[in-house]
């Protein structure tokens, strides 16, 4: 199995333990997410792989459809995941946790069984199916801290880190676009793993931008889980407050 897709079987066994036999009180605790408990985390990513699922196998315009029915037309993605929670909120604990457990393992024996160079629709638009595996192991850590947070757990970072921190750094021109801002130049990220070795992302050409710190950190900021201020993340070039403030994983 190609290692991006051990990474994120890897990261659903991480959330399905600390799901696992999670009695009802568990479910209701509210989470960082503004508005969402554990439940609603736990059905947001059920739905969002099930999405990812209809974007590997050509079928996510139906897939889509079959989520939005009775929802009213979102006015942004965020609108959209919100309306998707509400409509379905409410399922039975144990019946939610088989969904998201079936589906996660859904997902993964699909990106295993494919060639990750395939370009498929998402959210955001055309993209590889590599890429695509690495949001979703994005999103599904970003979670898996979400319903910790929750719950009064605390995780030890891993090397899981590495395919999102590369996510985030190439996706920086998607950032900036959205917010329709241009970069000075290309950015590196010179980072530290959480086992202390380097992590350095370079582009082609002489960067002009340079952040520098844990890669957990970066990760953390990218997931808008922590404010940049409050990191030791740190760097030199013309972006970096731009870069700081907009990196992210996922599309909005």
């Amino acid at each position: 199995m190609d290692a991006l897709i051990s990474d994120l079987a890897a990261q659903h066994a991480e959330l399905g333990a600390i799901l696992a036999g999670l009695f009802s009180p568990g479910w209701h605790a509210p989470t960082r997410c503004p508005g969402w408990d554990v439940a609603d985390v736990v059905l947001h990513l059920a739905q969002t792989d099930r999405l990812a699922v209809g974007s590997a196998t050509g079928t996510y315009p139906v897939v889509v459809a079959e989520l939005s029915e009775g929802v009213p037309v979102p006015a942004s993605i965020d609108e959209a995941a919100a309306s998707m929670v509400d409509a379905q909120r409410g399922l039975a604990h144990d019946h939610l946790y088989q969904q998201w457990s079936s589906g996660a393992t859904r997902l993964v024996d699909t990106l295993a069984a494919m060639d990750l160079s395939t370009r498929v629709t998402w959210v955001a638009g055309q993209l590889s199916a590599r890429t695509l595996a690495s949001t979703r192991l994005a999103e599904t850590w970003i979670h898996t801290g979400d319903v910790a947070g929750a719950l009064g757990l605390t995780l030890a970072p891993s090397d899981r880190l590495r395919p999102i921190a590369r996510l985030a750094w190439r996706t920086l021109p998607y950032a900036f676009a959205s917010a329709g801002l241009e970069m000075a130049g290309p950015v590196e990220f010179r980072l530290i793993s959480p086992g202390g070795d380097p992590w350095d992302f370079v582009p082609d050409e002489r960067a002009v931008t340079t952040v520098r710190g844990p890669a957990v950190e970066l990760c953390d900021v990218a997931a808008r889980r922590v404010d940049p201020a409050a990191t030791s993340l740190h760097g030199r070039g013309p972006d970096l407050d731009s870069v700081l403030a907009l990196v992210r994983t996922y599309a909005r």
